[in-house]
């Protein structure tokens, strides 16, 4: 049985411990060295760490501890939870040196022989975040006031040592996943075209934003036909984030190759969409998405087919007015019948072409008003008189830029266009 240490040894102890606790951020040597230190101190058979979990109210086992620093098995089996209970509800510390007598009426004390038991609260900034807990089975009077005035001094020291250890190990996994969005932000960045091989007579300007780390939407350009032909993909996925990532990457590839194998447009997306569907990986997601794929080929003659897109934006340079191009089809991935319907346009010299995803018509200002389609005319309107298609991108992306402000990013935002130039 434990000594009452003289109030010298007191403050050495409780001074050696704060030293000890400061000296780590690591959070399960401040709970091991807790509860050692305070098995040595009290001499209790046996002793256990809980912290509270704030979303459930219920207190988790970190350490369990016998004399010996031996783990103990199966510790939520062996404590008194009427005791901890109390201590929960009072906020404070408490100490029996009878339990037996005191508490005779609470089956887990008396099933459990407990004798002497010190519950002490951990507190930082008058906020419970866990518990320390002590028995002894054999003896009465194992505990003394001295020993639970020490071990409350303790528990507040080990409260801002265990709250700066768990705030350095958010800090240290934020900063984890933060690196890892980065790279997988420069890595998606990557599977998009940068320089596009644009076939004679045309312009292509493409801008591509991402509301969070890593986002759905995706453009494409491609050569096909050994090179006389000139195909354009603007599309985006239902979701966003890192899954809407993923699926992005395999939309864009199966497009793509689909793209270069197949004699029409409506096959290329027909051919994916299929693929899309067999592929378990993608469905259980329950994602889909939009495309707008436009195929150009000399002398200005364009083959458009739409899965669900936001309707491209056609301006003609001889007359200065604009036409929406013909909504059709379903997203990709959604069911394996997929109607489509080409439309085919002969483009005069100066005719424009936009195509965008709705992170563009839909981004919102401090007031929640969307940017909207008839401010999306107005600067295709004003810009493209005078302007190659790279200005036009500029242009238009600065308008939305200056509408939404402060607000922040609503949604990924991708805008191609595309000026035929005969």
């Amino acid at each position: 049985m434990s000594q009452t240490p003289p109030p010298t040894e007191h403050l050495a102890t409780l001074y050696e411990i704060t030293r000890s606790l400061n000296s780590t951020l690591d959070l399960a040597a401040v709970l091991n060295y807790v509860m050692d230190r305070v098995i040595q101190v009290t001499g209790a058979e046996r002793g256990f760490l809980m912290l509270l979990d704030k979303e459930t109210g219920a207190f988790n086992f970190k350490v369990a501890r016998g004399m010996n620093q031996d783990e103990l098995e199966n510790p939520k089996f062996s404590i008194s939870r009427t005791i901890v209970r109390e201590v929960q509800e009072t906020s404070q510390p408490l100490l029996t040196d009878n339990a037996q007598s005191q508490f005779s009426n609470q089956q887990s004390v008396v099933m459990m022989a407990l004798r002497s038991i010190m519950c002490v609260p951990i507190q930082v900034r008058d906020e419970m975040i866990g518990l320390v807990y002590v028995d002894n089975r054999m003896f009465t009077g194992v505990f003394n006031p001295q020993h639970l005035e020490l071990v409350t001094a303790f528990a507040a020291q080990a409260g801002f040592a265990i709250e700066n250890a768990r705030l350095y190990e958010i800090a240290i996994e934020q900063g984890r996943m933060q690196r890892e969005l980065e790279m997988a932000h420069n890595i998606q960045r990557g599977m998009l075209p940068v320089n596009f091989p644009v076939i004679t007579g045309y312009e292509v300007a493409v801008s591509w934003e991402s509301a969070r780390e890593v986002a759905g939407d995706f453009y494409d350009c491609f050569l096909l036909e050994d090179g006389q032909v000139m195909g354009v993909v603007t599309a985006d996925v239902s979701d966003k984030g890192a899954p809407a990532a993923l699926f992005m990457a395999v939309a864009s590839r199966l497009l793509r190759g689909n793209a270069i194998s197949a004699r029409e447009p409506q096959e290329a997306l027909h051919k994916t969409n299929a693929l899309i569907l067999h592929d378990e990986s993608t469905t259980a997601s329950g994602m889909f998405v939009t495309v707008y794929y436009a195929v150009f080929e000399p002398g200005g003659r364009m083959l458009g087919v739409n899965a669900g897109h936001n309707l491209p934006l056609l301006w003609r340079a001889r007359d200065h007015s604009v036409e929406w191009l013909p909504k059709g089809g379903i997203p990709l991935g959604w069911f394996e019948q997929m109607p489509l319907k080409t439309v085919y346009y002969q483009l005069e010299p100066g005719d424009v072409l936009v195509f965008y995803t709705d992170g563009l018509t839909e981004a919102e200002n401090v007031h929640g008003e969307p940017f909207g389609e008839d401010r999306l005319v107005a600067m295709v309107q004003q810009l493209a008189p005078h302007a190659h298609a790279q200005e036009i991108n500029v242009g238009i992306n600065q308008a939305v830029e200056d509408f939404i402000g402060a607000a922040p990013p609503f949604d990924d935002r991708t805008l191609v266009v595309v000026r035929y130039t005969g």
